[in-house]
């Protein structure tokens, strides 16, 4: 008995695919280019929104966070925080300019100054509202938060943020200057081989800088507090 046969001509199978296609947009026509339509105003509005919006506001910004930087160069923490009546400080460009790169940086900026003004759990909530930037004010972002968390006694805490600002993308500044800062915190908690352990690393893949010398000093003491630890 012959069975049904079916068709493996691939032409024949692609013109049958090309013909029920072009049925498909026919039958659809109205709602394809509706939804067309609608993919377009939508890209549109946001490149108006962007363009009209959003850069004219950043530079505003910019513009606005200009004296507010130059004061914290100079370590005046509180002007640089809150302004006075001739410039905008980081707190009011957070308020008005918060949705724009600049507003962002102003948290790193307000959580450097907090902490330097002893207002430790303020600047860890400052840190934490900075979503990031470049590899350097990331790291120290992450840093700084361990040195609030230092100043409110969490040493636990404050380590785990040192060792992760060391990490952020590792490299001859930052990774020394936090993983000697871990070290110490380490000693703080009596935790003297994990000190020793960091002393070596920086005597050996970071010899060339600061930390590495003072390590060589800070190694001997951290051994012989682990002898006596022993003992």
């Amino acid at each position: 008995m012959a069975g049904k046969t079916e068709n493996n001509d691939p032409i024949v199978n692609v013109e049958d695919a090309l013909t029920k296609t072009e049925l498909f947009i026919e039958k659809n026509q109205k709602t394809l280019l509706g939804i067309l339509g609608g993919v377009i105003l939508v890209v549109g509005a946001f490149m108006a929104y962007r363009e009209f919006y959003v850069k004219p506001l950043e530079k505003e910004a910019e513009e606005a966070i200009f004296k507010a930087e130059a004061y914290f160069e100079k370590d005046s923490f509180n002007l640089a925080l809150n302004g006075d009546t001739s410039f905008t400080g980081f707190l009011n460009i957070i308020e008005e300019y918060g949705s724009t790169k600049t507003g962002n940086l102003a948290h790193f900026y307000a959580g450097i100054c907090l902490l330097n003004t002893g207002k430790y759990q303020e600047a860890i909530d400052q840190l934490d509202a900075y979503s990031g930037g470049d590899m350097l004010t990331t790291s120290f972002a992450i840093g700084a938060k361990g040195d609030a968390l230092m100043e409110l006694g969490k040493t636990k805490e404050a380590i785990d943020q040192y060792v992760k600002a060391a990490g952020k993308e590792e490299n001859q500044m930052s990774t020394p200057y936090f993983l000697m800062k871990a070290a110490l915190a380490y000693e703080d908690q009596k935790d003297y081989a994990k000190a020793i352990e960091i002393y070596k690393k920086l005597r050996t893949d970071f010899f060339q800088t600061n930390e590495a010398r003072d390590a060589e000093k800070y190694l001997a003491r951290a051994e012989g507090l682990l002898q006596q630890k022993s003992k």
